[in-house]
């Protein structure tokens, strides 16, 4: 069969989901090359594509999304684009909104032209489910109106109304995704799990924002990954959530960890002042791809144990960005 993507452009391809993103094109697509943008701030890392990173198909840059002028020419001939460079973690969104602003909206709008005028044939946005806001009862579908409630949503949401307007525009092949948390290895500890697993390897109790009762559902990396793929084969266009059906409170993941570490959640588990907003649940219809054959696989209470062994072997590789160790 002839292969359809020639040249793919990932950008953010050394964070956490990036990096996973990039292993699996790479494995599937095995006559492409592999353009990797990021800019290793805390959150990435080479050594998690260090698998692919040597292969004579795989080009790194390391580059800032908005500094076009260091990566504009690499998208010439690319028949895919893939944009999943971000500011993610919703607390530092609190803190520090310009930031989010910069690279989750300037940043993915400034991507997005440098597309354009490189005539990549299709791109392909990762969103977040976060811009639908909060739902307290039933699911959100592709076709309702966002209403994002936090700096970083709020930023994913104005990066899908730049991005949905050069679809009418200049009638290009544009996918934009809406996932679930999504769970795996490699993520910094600054969410649930990784910040749970890795206070735990250090003695320390995990921080639990609020009550601990607000629901979100998780979704395996290698899942959304697989959804990915799915979707530049068989879609050119068109916006899809991606999500599982297993949900949780906080307070009951925090209390499955600390299972897997033989520790007394009584003594482990600590409570500290909620967000400003702090959503009660998300939840998404994944209905639209899951008729193209898509479905997760992967299960968080049977992946845990297997992450946490690789955070009890690994975490330290977070020291040099200011993780305390």
């Amino acid at each position: 069969m002839k292969n359809k993507f020639k040249n793919i452009f990932i950008t953010g391809g050394a964070g956490f989901i990036g990096s996973h993103i990039s292993e699996a094109f790479f494995k599937s697509f095995k006559k492409s090359k592999i353009i990797i943008l990021d800019k290793l701030t805390y959150a990435g890392n080479k050594a998690y594509i260090s698998s692919i990173i040597r292969s004579k198909r795989v080009k790194f840059i390391k580059s800032d999304i908005l500094d076009t002028n260091k990566y504009s020419k690499f998208l010439r001939n690319c028949d895919l684009a893939i944009n999943i460079a971000a500011e993610s973690h919703v607390d530092n969104s609190f803190i520090s909104p310009l930031n989010f602003t910069k690279t989750n909206t300037l940043g993915a709008h400034a991507f997005l032209l440098e597309c354009i005028k490189n005539k990549v044939k299709k791109i392909l946005h990762v969103s977040s489910d976060e811009v639908y806001g909060e739902k307290i009862l039933g699911n959100c579908h592709e076709n309702q109106l966002v209403n994002p409630t936090n700096p970083y949503s709020a930023s994913k949401a104005a990066a899908e109304i730049l991005i949905n307007s050069y679809k009418y525009t200049y009638k290009k092949e544009i996918i934009i995704v809406r996932a679930n948390n999504i769970y795996g290895i490699r993520q910094y500890p600054e969410k649930l799990i990784s910040t749970s697993i890795v206070n735990l390897i250090k003695n320390k109790p995990i921080p639990i924002h609020g009550n601990g009762k607000n629901i979100r559902y998780y979704l395996s990396v290698i899942d959304f990954a697989k959804a990915l793929i799915l979707l530049v084969k068989k879609k050119n266009r068109g916006t899809f959530n991606i999500g599982s059906n297993y949900s949780e409170k906080n307070i009951n993941i925090a209390k499955k960890i600390c299972i897997i570490f033989k520790k007394d959640p009584n003594k482990y588990i600590t409570f500290t002042k909620d967000r400003l907003y702090n959503d009660k649940r998300y939840s998404v219809s994944s209905k639209k791809i899951r008729k193209l054959g898509w479905k997760p696989k992967e299960s968080l209470k049977r992946d845990l144990p297997m992450i946490v062994k690789w955070y009890k072997k690994q975490y330290k590789i977070f020291k040099k960005y200011g993780e305390k160790i």
